[in-house]
């Protein structure tokens, strides 16, 4: 499965919050932590580079792994991150997500924000501005947040929450955005599934086609696949019910390559 990091990078000015280095400077902080992270994923290669060194005589695939592995630690000493490092192939490439290093992983910065710059998602926060121009370079995602609304909305139920984000003139929490900027960075959508006892979500990656998204559920429905109706989130609840998207003749019959869309809501038909 493919992970990322959550980076909180601060983006607000308080004089009763002291930074460490005595100013706001988020950039700077980015590049604090990516060198943290670089040195952390030298030391994971230095000891994978001795390790492979003392098995790699007289065997070709290890002696692949170790170059590797010493190019990688090349990069990284140049002060690159990880996921810079352009593999030859498709083999270097599948060695290299086995290691598991962080500067390999896609980012999600979190652009920690005052409340007052909340209500137009820090468009007026240069701070932010800078955040979003690095990460569009980096291919990462951004969603801006304040953490100390975030801590004030945990303690509540779930219709105080939707009020008190009303009242803030937002729509969504920063938990929620990060959910949708980590499914977006890592290509993943969901479909669901409604039936007794409950209307369920499953996660799987875009562009997955229907026998492998029945799969998810179970083997049995990917191997016995049969066909899916399928109708849309959005037009079931504007047709208010299953008899009335029916009616109106959008439920549909896919077969096996159908690409499954986000927000699908989906029948599976299968026999084994």
């Amino acid at each position: 499965e493919v992970d990322a990091i959550v980076h909180v990078v601060r983006c607000f000015e308080d004089p009763n919050v002291i930074h460490v280095d005595g100013s706001v400077n988020p950039l700077r902080d980015i590049e604090t932590i990516n060198l943290e992270l670089i040195f952390s994923d030298m030391e994971v290669l230095e000891r994978r580079i001795a390790k492979t060194t003392k098995s790699a005589m007289g065997n070709k695939s290890l002696a692949k792994e170790l170059e590797t592995l010493k190019k990688l630690y090349a990069h990284l000493e140049n002060g690159n991150l990880a996921k810079s490092f352009e593999p030859e192939d498709e083999d270097e490439l599948t060695f290299i997500n086995t290691l598991d290093l962080l500067t390999w992983k896609p980012v999600i910065f979190a652009a920690n924000v005052s409340e007052d710059d909340l209500a137009d998602d820090g468009a007026s926060n240069a701070g932010v501005q800078a955040v979003r121009e690095y990460a569009a370079k980096e291919e990462s995602e951004v969603f801006v947040v304040c953490a100390e609304i975030e801590a004030e909305i945990s303690e509540l139920d779930d219709d105080e929450k939707k009020m008190f984000l009303e009242d803030l003139g937002l729509t969504e929490s920063g938990l929620e955005k990060l959910i949708k900027a980590s499914y977006k960075l890592l290509g993943l959508i969901s479909y669901l599934t409604a039936g007794e006892p409950e209307v369920r979500a499953w996660t799987i990656t875009e562009g997955t086609k229907a026998p492998q998204a029945a799969g998810k559920i179970h083997s049995d429905f990917e191997r016995g696949f049969i066909r899916a109706e399928v109708v849309s989130y959005d037009d079931l609840i504007a047709c208010g019910s299953h008899a009335a998207a029916k009616e109106k003749g959008l439920i549909r019959l896919e077969g096996k390559e159908y690409v499954v869309k986000d927000g699908d809501i989906m029948l599976f038909r299968f026999n084994v």
